[in-house]
């Protein structure tokens, strides 16, 4: 079987992505990767040599066909550009194929945070203050506190919580802190003088399910879109909107986007602008403000003299 001839390699470079990547980006390495050698076995290529770019369009746009979305038709074609870097630098490509195939299209779809007052009373509804709720109002006040990924929340321990802010381990492995509000400090607080109720003895978790082990991040998901309903939030709610809201309100009120990239934790500038909705106005307010050619004075009414 061809698969097999090619299964080593992957195997190899999974292993080296899984010594700084997180676990939900080396499974959907490993799922992307496993797609492209199903299609190569069906081409009978018994070796990555025979991997060219004409073979790529093949494959991703038989993906596309079968009803992949662009988004992830993006991420598969990220995944096999980076194996076959790998491929170049162990002698099996002599070059990268994928730079020859373009991207797909994305649609320019950004979330939409909530609304300030909205989320204010969805967030103060009271509840009955039993474990669980505990438990809830504070994974809840931490995501919209401090802009957590989903997986950033889900692999928090109790070490990781400091008096006033939180360790988090980003993308790629990379640490960061970020502060924690008064009121999800609160809601911590009210949620830790319980958790022994619940949680297994030896488990550092911070967040635990009722069998006392790690909340996984279907069940954050699952608790989430129960919230939403019970507390009448008329729209869907999930982890990455609550970050999203986070971004946009905060930036709405300091206009300060590095302090938000780094609270968010972006390598790239630009994609802390998509993620807070960077209109041109503000871009412009700031650099008439900040730019020292841009700055008029008070009697320059931009007329020739």
């Amino acid at each position: 079987m061809n698969a097999e001839t090619l299964a080593p390699a992957v195997e190899a470079f999974l292993a080296g992505l899984a010594r700084t990547a997180s676990p939900a980006t080396a499974d959907a390495y490993r799922r992307d990767l496993s797609a492209l050698m199903a299609f190569l076995d069906a081409e009978a290529i018994e070796a990555w040599s025979g991997l060219d770019a004409a073979l790529l369009r093949r494959f991703l746009g038989g993906e596309r066909l079968r009803g992949l979305a662009p988004r992830s038709l993006a991420r598969r074609r990220a995944a096999i550009s980076r194996f076959a870097a790998h491929l170049v630098e162990t002698g099996e490509l002599a070059h990268n194929p994928v730079s020859l195939v373009k991207a797909p299209r994305q649609p320019s779809h950004l979330p939409r945070p909530l609304d300030v007052d909205q989320l204010a009373r969805f967030l103060d509804t009271p509840h009955d203050d039993s474990p669980l709720a505990r438990r809830d109002q504070a994974m809840l006040e931490l995501f919209y506190s401090s802009g957590l990924r989903l997986a950033e929340l889900a692999a928090l321990d109790l070490p990781d919580l400091q008096p006033q802010r939180v360790r988090v381990l980003g993308k790629g492995g990379k640490p960061r802190q970020v502060p924690v509000g008064r009121r999800a400090r609160q809601a911590l607080e009210a949620w830790l003088t319980v958790r022994g109720r619940l949680a297994d003895r030896d488990t550092q978790a911070l967040f635990v399910g009722v069998r006392g082990s790690r909340l996984g991040h279907r069940g954050i998901q699952r608790r989430l879109a129960e919230l939403a309903k019970v507390r009448g939030l008329a729209e869907h709610l999930h982890p990455h909107r609550l970050r999203h809201s986070f971004a946009s309100h905060l930036l709405e009120s300091s206009q300060d986007l590095r302090a938000v990239q780094e609270l968010l934790g972006h390598a790239d500038l630009a994609t802390t602008q998509v993620y807070t909705r960077l209109d041109w106005q503000h871009l412009a307010a700031s650099y008439d403000a900040a730019h020292p050619r841009a700055r008029r004075r008070d009697n320059d009414s931009g007329e020739p003299s």
